[in-house]
């Protein structure tokens, strides 16, 4: 009498329980991939990739196949394999940087599928590829765990601090202000603040909120305090008048020196312009400017181009995400409110 495989269903019915003949030959079930997953954790220089699919196999006594005996590495159930995604996305998801971010990578050469230079709209299996950027492997079984609890922090960015994950300067960045175990997360930066600037920074591991706060069809406002110094005559309504005149430019959509033409910005004045020390002519104000658009350094060259010297630039919201009494190079994360907003705002279903 035959005996049961403890792994499988045996594949031999009783006498003729189905009307097989003796001896009929029957195809068994293909075992799992036991390597469907990338192995390779974040920060080694590689890992092993993913299964074939093809598993050993074995024939009983009837000449059927049967699956591999438990001395075999093979798993009690089947790998499920992913659906094949954009690289840029896989990597976005991964939580290594934003969609764009991951095009400039890939368009520099610096990422590689399977030990080949990837190219702009490659495609990939999370299940089978090895991914790695600029030689470090990435996990992209994080691209394809939708019931992963993403991390969501609002960080003041301080000044002298630079909006990235790792600088070749070896300057401090964002993730340099994090418990070690948050930064472990790698949560990407949505958008970006410059080195001087400071105020109001998303940093995420969901890499569909990064893409829309990114992205040019789905920027949410942003509202920045801007101390300014600017030359007027010394009478108070003198300067006051070539503030507004500044303002005005930038609420009418100006054009950069550059060439780049800017969408209206909403601008007004926060606090009066008053004589700055004792220099004769000079003024500063604060002005609080509302922007739509994703231009870079935006407010900078604005203000450059209306005759306003920027002195202190702070983002006091991104979307309706607000800094508030935050003070720079702390942080918190989001309520559960806070994130529901922010989804909706971007449109993003639950």
């Amino acid at each position: 009498m035959q005996g049961k495989n403890p792994r499988s269903k045996s594949t031999a019915a009783p006498k003729n329980r189905r009307g097989d003949a003796p001896g009929t030959k029957r195809t068994g079930r293909r075992g799992g991939d036991g390597n469907a997953g990338l192995g390779a954790e974040r920060g080694h220089a590689g890992g092993p990739r993913g299964g074939t699919g093809k598993t050993a196999k074995g024939f009983d006594r009837n000449g059927g196949t049967r699956a591999p005996s438990s001395a075999s590495a093979a798993p009690a159930a089947p790998a499920q394999d992913a659906a094949p995604l954009r690289l840029n996305k896989a990597l976005a998801a991964a939580g290594v940087c934003s969609r764009r971010k991951a095009d400039e990578l890939i368009a520099a050469g610096r990422v590689l599928v399977n030990d080949a230079p990837a190219g702009l709209g490659a495609l990939v299996d999370p299940a089978r590829d090895a991914v790695s950027v600029d030689g470090r492997a990435v996990d992209l079984r994080r691209a394809t765990a939708p019931d992963r609890e993403h991390l969501y922090l609002l960080l003041h960015k301080p000044v002298q601090t630079v909006t990235t994950a790792h600088d070749p300067q070896g300057r401090r960045t964002v993730l340099d202000l994090l418990p070690e175990a948050l930064a472990a997360e790698r949560p990407v930066p949505a958008g970006r603040l410059d080195f001087f600037s400071e105020g109001a920074l998303l940093l995420t591991t969901d890499g569909e909120v990064v893409n829309r706060l990114t992205h040019p069809r789905h920027h949410l406002p942003k509202t920045y305090q801007v101390l300014v110094r600017f030359s007027a005559a010394s009478a108070s309504r003198a300067a006051q008048a070539a503030l507004e005149a500044a303002l005005a430019a930038m609420r009418a959509g100006m054009r950069l020196a550059e060439g780049e033409r800017l969408a209206p910005v909403e601008a007004r004045v926060s606090a009066a312009p008053r004589p700055a020390g004792d220099a004769l002519g000079q003024w500063e104000a604060r002005i609080e400017l509302v922007l739509r658009q994703g231009v870079n350094r935006q407010v900078r060259r604005m203000c450059r181009d209306t005759g306003l010297t920027v002195l202190t630039l702070v983002r006091t919201a991104q979307g309706p995400l607000v800094l508030g009494d935050l003070a720079p190079g702390r942080w918190r994360r989001l309520t559960p409110d806070e994130v529901r907003n922010l989804k909706e705002a971007l449109r993003i279903k639950p």
